[in-house]
């Protein structure tokens, strides 16, 4: 970062702090805002650091300190956001605190709708503005206090510039005539966000290429998996600093090929924790191998139903339209539809309005592959 365009911020860290913030909310509709959060350190994402920019000052507030947040999340709910990659900040704020907001302005979203094909942050910052933000801040452990004065810093540029940069977004995206379309993602990104995150489901464990299996690997990998996630809560890191889910992978599949425990077991390389982890995975691989694959979780038919062969062909022409319509108007075709959405709309094409966007649905609407259905 360029240390002459370091915007100055305000630090909150006491009750007391808070009321310059407040007053500033009271003299404005609209907010920039961003979080950090905790996810790459601890097993449960918190919420550590969040920035304002308001009437032009940027407010940095302390999320682990003892702070009566009430006040802020009412006044914040009254206002329109400029966030960028909201999804992730606002289900941290749903869990939170069930906030909702207003409405939104996503830069990142409006970036897509742009065919830019660089749309993270630091990349529209360098291009537009020429700021280079420090890559340790994403990486950053936000939980751990005192906060730096670097870590600060490249917080306060997160906010500093998305007025400026929705002002460019905006001007290209009126010329394209897509704001109506930008209106209609944030609004969704808000309702997706008020849902939080997943909660645990019973099938977690099948990750990866775990539909491959079909005997004792089936048991094996649901065993690991658990010994994963009770380690990772017992010693408050993310799962995959336990272990990767390539190594469980390969786990199940050496198991589901007739390798034994012992054969296993010595490939298996845990790092530095090996000596304290490994006699409880060979416990639980233990369990997996002598449990019967059928008394496992089972997938609702629903979520695992397959096409039929009319089905698959009707998608195949959808994505054939949405590739076309894509290439013409110069965007990524999983914007009008992805791969879980042709399918939704091969299975139940009536159902095009309630699966798509009206953006979306417009542009499919009227083409060949579901005007012949």
């Amino acid at each position: 970062m360029n240390e002459q365009t370091l915007p100055a911020y305000i630090l909150i860290e006491t009750p007391n702090q808070l009321e310059p913030l407040l007053a500033a909310l009271d003299r404005v509709d609209e907010v920039a805002l961003d979080t950090e959060a905790d996810n790459m350190f601890h097993y449960r994402t918190r919420v550590c650091l969040l920035q304002f920019l308001v009437d032009g000052h940027i407010f940095l507030v302390d999320v682990l300190a003892p702070l009566p947040l009430d006040a802020l999340w009412e006044k914040l709910a009254t206002k329109h956001l400029l966030m960028h990659g909201s999804d992730f900040d606002l289900r941290l704020l749903a869990d939170l605190c069930q906030f909702r907001p207003k409405s939104i302005f996503d830069t990142m979203l409006a970036a897509q709708l742009l065919n830019r094909q660089r749309i993270g942050l630091a990349a529209l910052l360098e291009q537009h503005f020429g700021v280079i933000l420090d890559k340790e801040g994403q990486k950053a452990n936000w939980s751990k206090r005192p906060l730096t004065k670097k870590l600060l810093d490249y917080a306060a540029l997160d906010v500093w510039h998305l007025p400026a940069l929705r002002d460019i977004l905006t001007r290209e995206l009126a010329q394209l005539d897509r704001l109506d379309w930008l209106d209609q993602q944030c609004q969704r990104q808000i309702e997706s966000g008020l849902l939080g995150f997943p909660r645990d489901d019973e099938n977690d464990w099948r990750i990866g290429r775990a539909e491959r299996l079909r005997g004792r690997g089936l048991g094996v990998l649901h065993a690991v998996w658990h010994w994963r996630e009770e380690w990772a809560q017992n010693l408050d890191v993310p799962p995959f600093k336990v272990c990767s889910s390539d190594l469980l992978l390969s786990i199940a599949y050496a198991a589901e090929d007739g390798d034994s425990l012992e054969g296993i077991m010595a490939k298996v390389n845990l790092g530095k924790r090996h000596d304290r982890l490994a006699p409880t995975l060979t416990t639980a691989l233990r369990q997996g191998m002598g449990r019967d694959p059928q008394t496992l979780p089972r997938r609702r038919r629903s979520d695992t139903a397959p096409l039929t062969q009319a089905e698959v062909a009707l998608q195949d022409r959808i994505k054939a339209d949405r590739d076309r319509i894509a290439a013409g108007l110069a965007i990524e075709a999983t914007l009008i539809a992805n791969r879980a959405q042709l399918a939704l709309i091969a299975r139940d094409p009536a159902k095009l309005d309630e699966i798509l966007l009206p953006w979306q649905a417009d542009l499919l609407r009227d083409e060949p592959s579901l005007k012949s259905v």
